[in-house]
């Protein structure tokens, strides 16, 4: 089996960057992490959130660079060049899981444009009780489904016009916008009065939090969930890499530049609410929420209320949001759109079915808070088992040889030592078990009698379920999808 001939490469390196930084870049950036660090002693949660950016995400970043690369396929066909085609299903899983979290994702990009219009408009900081405008709006029905079909329509519309016309060309203007709004939002927030305070929350570690294992395995999980790696979206990406692209100097620029976005945001906001309101900020930066709605959706428009040119800046932190929410909503449609051109399609046939699918199915988490809940902790907990899958990958072909001939490339500008191959094929099937294995636990320690119901909305049983089922799924088409997508 071999790869094939992509019509369309990105253009230059710096091109391919954007669009892949515009992966890692989401909303979990700016909402997630600020309310994670705050909650794991925020400077201490910062130095096992770097260590595992160099022992769980450029490792995997580097993996999907060299994989998409080296077969020229989406997830499906890359696992059956690299492992044969009883593994189809494998990478099929990679798939799908990214996929299942494109259809609430696209909520929750209509959920930030919708925020960006109030902002824009000037209504946004007039609202009396923002907890009581969130829950109706999301209750309306008709509105989270508009801004629904906003956001999958807006990725669909650059998906159709290619890789050069639409994702590279895009990425240009939507990454460089979001980095320069998140930038310029940290240096107005770190000029507030009281603004030190925040700042010094966010970057003083703590002895005693440093040795509770909770917050490593906080750091571990942030890092799985906010940079990309093992979701399959940047192997997706990489198909379209030129043959002497950097496949380890590439991932250490989006590692870093995802974690770069991510301090930024929690400049922003710590400095925001130290400011703002002292004696509660790390209580409201703490406040999760649907989808961490709590800080992001209720806490900050009232924050911006109350200071000098609140609403500018409620537009500029809404605008940054959108743009991170979009650039990554863009990637998984092309992941999606790939898996069936590989299969035969067309680009615009793909997308139809794709697009067609997204608004479908993205319709109960539009409708549904509880639905929306179940999905993200289905599908966020099953990306460890992508992470997991692309390590297998990657053990599979030979994780030597692998370093050997598709990272150390003849065209690399940094070679990379054996320390590649013991985390991938050691370190990270560890963590995988032990991410698992702990958020499984703290689910059956807080409901000891209905962890198992497979119809509840976070449980251990609703997670086993739909993962049986889809793998059962898969497996039953493995053939099909080894012979449809890979031709000799």
């Amino acid at each position: 089996m071999r790869a094939v001939e992509i019509a369309e490469h990105f253009t230059s390196r710096w091109g391919m960057i954007l669009a892949v930084i515009g992966i890692a870049v989401g909303t979990g950036n700016i909402w997630r992490f600020p309310r994670i660090a705050a909650a794991n002693g925020g400077g201490s949660f910062l130095i096992p959130w770097v260590i595992f950016l160099f022992m769980w995400s450029i490792p995997l970043i580097m993996a999907e660079f060299a994989i998409g690369k080296k077969t020229r396929h989406g997830t499906v066909g890359s696992f059956v060049i690299m492992m044969g085609k009883k593994y189809a299903w494998m990478g099929a899983f990679v798939g799908f899981v990214a996929t299942a979290i494109m259809f609430y994702y696209s909520v929750v990009a209509g959920w930030c444009i919708r925020y960006l219009l109030l902002a824009a408009s000037g209504q946004l900081l007039g609202l009396e009780d923002h907890q009581a405008a969130f829950e109706a709006f999301a209750a309306s029905g008709w509105q989270p489904i508009l801004f629904h079909l906003v956001a999958a329509s807006a990725a669909a519309l650059v998906i159709v016009r290619g890789v050069v016309n639409g994702i590279e060309r895009v990425n240009r203007f939507l990454v460089p916008a979001l980095l320069l709004l998140i930038i310029a939002s940290a240096i107005r927030a770190v000029t507030l009065p009281g603004a030190s305070a925040g700042l010094a929350y966010l970057f003083t570690p703590d002895l005693q939090a440093l040795l509770d294992y909770r917050v490593w395995l906080q750091a571990l999980t942030q890092n799985a969930w906010d940079t990309g790696a093992g979701w399959g979206l940047i192997l997706t990406y990489a198909v379209y890499m030129r043959r002497r692209e950097d496949v380890a100097l590439n991932a250490a620029l989006v590692g870093l530049g995802n974690n770069s976005v991510s301090l930024l945001a929690g400049i922003l906001v710590f400095c925001t609410v130290f400011a703002t309101i002292p004696d509660q900020a790390v209580q409201v930066i703490q406040q999760p929420g649907p989808a961490n709605t709590g800080l992001t959706f209720i806490w900050i428009p009232q924050l911006f209320g109350q200071m000098a040119g609140g609403a500018f800046f409620a537009t500029f932190f809404f605008l940054a949001l959108s743009f991170a929410a979009l650039s990554s909503l863009i990637s998984m449609f092309e992941l999606s759109t790939r898996v069936l051109m590989d299969m035969g399609l067309a680009r615009r046939s793909a997308l139809t079915m794709v697009y067609g699918a997204a608004i479908a199915l993205g319709l109960p988490s539009a409708l549904s808070i509880d639905f929306f809940l179940n999905q993200d902790w289905v599908w966020g907990m099953a990306l460890m088992l992508s992470g997991a899958f692309v390590a297998i990958a990657v053990i599979s072909h030979g994780a030597e040889r692998f370093r050997r001939h598709e990272i150390n490339a003849d065209s690399s500008d940094i070679r990379v030592g054996r320390w590649y191959s013991l985390v991938i094929q050691y370190a990270i099937p560890a963590q995988v078990i032990i991410l698992i294995v702990w958020w499984f636990s703290q689910v059956i320690l807080g409901d000891p009698t209905g962890w198992w119901y497979p119809f509840s909305k976070e449980s251990v049983g609703t997670c086993l379920l739909q993962w049986i089922v889809i793998l059962a799924l898969l497996l039953g088409i493995n053939r099909y999808l080894a012979e449809r997508t890979v031709r000799q």
